[in-house]
This record gives structure tokens, sequence and C-alpha cells, in this order.
């Protein structure tokens, strides 16, 4: 319904400009910028509507209603692709602790971190002297 809508949208989009670039403005002369325009004055009385005012009329309310309505159905909650995951269950504490204590070793227990083995020294491995200080 909502891609019904934005096509409908768009359509009226496109006949509202069209509509507006041609219709001819009130002071389509020169004249009309610069106060000359006659009987056609801003406050003075209309002449009847013509067509042309009535589509822009009708597809300005068209327009209105059509980005209220998009605006309602985009604020609606929808469903989310999470809802169907399962929740992962927690783990028993006892059973997490006796999970992790043989990883950690006897360092777990003091509260400091496990000691990172270093790595094993070869014998021709090791560069006696730093390098740029050859002689």
């Amino acid at each position: 319904m909502t891609v019904l809508l934005v096509i409908l949208y768009v359509l009226v989009c496109l006949f509202l400009i069209m509509v507006v670039l041609l219709q001819q403005g009130k002071g389509a002369d020169l004249a009309g910028a610069f106060g000359g325009g006659g009987s056609q004055t801003s406050f003075g009385p209309r002449g009847t509507t013509n067509v042309m005012h009535r589509m822009t009329t009708g597809a300005f309310i068209l327009f209105v209603l059509l980005c209220l309505t998009l605006t309602i159905l985009s604020g609606k909650s929808r469903t989310s692709v999470m809802e169907d995951v399962p929740v992962a269950v927690p783990v028993e504490s006892s059973e997490a602790a006796e999970a992790t204590e043989p990883a950690l070793g006897a360092a777990a227990d003091e509260g400091e971190p496990a000691p990172v083995p270093e790595p094993a020294a070869e014998d021709g491995a090791a560069d006696p002297e730093p390098a740029g200080e050859g002689g």
C-alpha cells in the first residue's frame, strides 16, 4: 500500500509542477512589475476562476493529503527482524566459573593477569650488536 501511495505522490508532484508552470502570472508583462498592472491589483476584485486554477488547487490538496498519509504510515512501529531470534539463556555462575578457571590457571585466583610465555631464543637468531654500529 505504501508503494502505491508513493507512486501516486510522485505523479501528483509532477502534475502539480506542470500545472503551475503552465499558468500565466498575474502581471505577465513588464508593466506589472512596476505597478502598471491596471485592473489586476493585489487586493482588488478577482476574475473568474479558470480551469488551471481549479486543477492547481485540487493537485495541492491531494499533495498535502498524500504527504500527511505517508508521514503517518512511516511513523508507525514496524516489526524488527530480531524478534524471531531466540533469547540466549544465561549460564549458571558455578558452571561459568568452572569453565573459565582451567583456562586462566592460578593467576585468576590472585586477581593478576596470567603470565605470557616468552619466546625461546635460538642460538643463531639473536644479533649481539645493534644495527648501525658495525665496525
